[in-house]
């Protein structure tokens, strides 16, 4: 199983969005909500300055692909 983990903020759609892809197929994840400093330094460290920044097993997803996230994944879309 992928260590899976988003960073988000509030009212973020696309964050939304993803978590509620990735439960509706039974990926589990770790949510960092960048309100949290420590977090959002983590963010900015990797280069990523919009949410959600995903990373699976460490490799960082910049943008929401779905083709490359059901991939990395194995999720039959």
């Amino acid at each position: 199983m992928s260590e899976v983990i988003i960073y988000t903020q509030n009212e973020c759609p696309p964050c939304s969005f993803v978590k509620q892809y990735l439960e509706n197929h039974n990926v589990s994840f770790e949510e960092r909500n960048i309100a949290n400093s420590t977090y959002r330094n983590e963010m900015i460290e990797r280069d990523a300055f919009s949410t959600p920044f995903i990373l699976i097993d460490d490799e960082p997803m910049y943008q929401v692909d779905l083709d490359l996230l059901n991939k990395k994944l194995g999720i039959q879309a």
